[in-house]
């Protein structure tokens, strides 16, 4: 991508009312635009984002044999009033129609899933099964802050699973459960499986998904020996007592930001519903069922909140929009060989696979070129320009290094598929 043809550029300023990290970045970077309080644009670099991260949970989903599904976000009345939900989530937005008819716009999606899925496993020999989605989601948040880590507007995967034992369930949580942990690893996040409450989902003892962070709204107790976490609302033991699963450490007190879940929804979809399945004796049976969530914009914004510096973000190269940020510097070159070789190395990179973004501005000082590669934080810059076209050679410089060092021309293509990998 030629960045004179994209036009979200960077802005001078971050906007004043940007109140987290992931806020003021994102948006002063050109990812995102603020529409209002909640609701965003993904411009050009932040969809790439966004995809790259989708896809990562996408591919991870598959592995679990889950199916892939896409719902709708207007939903009639009738099927969240079947379930008591109509009157009993304060965050879901409804709305009317010309003709009086009332929907609600979708905060989750066990009232559509539950049908969908029970009218056609109708026999055990159809279980285990599981359908997924990754689509927008909606909330009416009374203050949507922390930019696109809290939203009215999010996207979101969610997954559905169907058992007919409990048994299974625990089976397929545990297989999820790895999924969800590979999944933040390729992320470049470590997340915590914590103790939560099931909130309007369950009122069983669900699992969160925690990364530690400053910038999260809650507050997770945890052990360093083992891999024990507890959300503080739920647990019985206070910061500086023994872990209650090693005794091997004191439990210690820190700030996480949620970007999964995984609630126990037991048999009450399908009872709300009267979908059954019959099962071995002919019997008629309601499927224990599973709700799994990962908030991919959610996941955006703590993965910009942990890799940050004084100049911008730090990508990870799994969700970085590019794999490099080339940089031309014509400077006083007349005779057109930093640009003619700044375009051979773009097109030569790309033929074999290289993500480039290229700051082809000839009217942007060196100096600002190099601002907004810091600020876009790509974990890669490359610099073409007279003084290193004297020596045949690239300026290489890693977002994550202080210093710059030289590659010749010659090379400079296989150490940069090499980097990539």
């Amino acid at each position: 991508m030629r960045y004179s043809s994209n036009f979200a550029k960077t802005l001078k300023n971050a906007p004043a009312d940007a109140e987290t990290t992931n806020a003021r970045l994102l948006q002063q970077a050109g990812f995102v635009d603020q529409l209002m309080a909640g609701v965003y644009s993904y411009l050009p670099l932040g969809l790439r984002v966004l995809r790259k991260i989708e896809n990562i949970v996408r591919e991870e989903m598959n592995t679990l044999g889950a199916n892939e599904v896409l719902m709708p976000i207007l939903h009639p009345k009738a099927i969240w009033e079947a379930t008591g939900a109509w009157n009993n989530v304060d965050v879901l937005f409804k709305l009317q129609s010309r003709t009086g008819n009332e929907y609600a716009i979708g905060q989750s999606e066990e009232e559509v899933v539950t049908p969908l899925v029970m009218q056609r496993a109708q026999s055990y020999k159809q279980y285990p099964l599981a359908v997924y989605q990754i689509h927008w989601k909606y909330r009416d948040e009374l203050r949507a802050k922390s930019g696109i880590m809290r939203g009215r507007e999010f996207f979101m995967k969610d997954m559905y699973s169907f058992h007919t034992t409990q048994e299974d369930f625990e089976r397929f949580y545990q297989n999820a459960k790895e999924a969800y942990l590979r999944i933040f690893s390729r992320l470049g996040l470590t997340a915590k499986v914590t103790e939560a409450s099931g909130g309007n989902f369950s009122e069983k003892i669900s699992y969160e998904f925690e990364v530690l962070t400053d910038a999260g709204e809650d507050v997770v107790y945890y052990c360093d020996a083992c891999d024990f976490c507890v959300e503080d609302e739920i647990a019985k033991q206070k910061p500086g007592d023994t872990c209650p699963r090693c005794s091997k450490d004191v439990l210690h007190e820190a700030k996480a930001a949620e970007v999964g879940n995984v609630f126990d929804l037991g048999k009450k979809y399908g009872k709300d519903f009267d979908l059954s399945y019959t099962d071995e004796q002919g019997e008629k049976q309601y499927p224990i069922m599973g709700c799994y969530g990962i908030g991919i914009s959610r996941v955006m914004g703590v993965i910009v909140e942990k890799y940050n510096d004084e100049k911008g973000m730090m990508w990870p190269k799994s969700v970085a929009p590019f794999a490099v940020h080339l940089v031309s510097i014509v400077g006083k070159n007349v005779d057109g060989t930093v640009a003619a070789t700044a375009e051979r190395l773009y097109d030569d990179l790309v033929v074999v696979g290289v993500e480039v973004l290229w700051d082809d501005r000839e009217d942007v000082s060196a100096g600002a070129k190099f601002a907004d590669a810091d600020l876009i934080g790509i974990p890669l810059r490359l610099v073409v320009s007279e003084k290193t076209l004297a020596e045949s050679e690239v300026e290489w410089k890693e977002r994550s290094a202080s210093e710059a060092s030289r590659v010749s021309l010659a090379e400079i293509i296989e150490k940069v598929r090499s980097f990539q990998l």
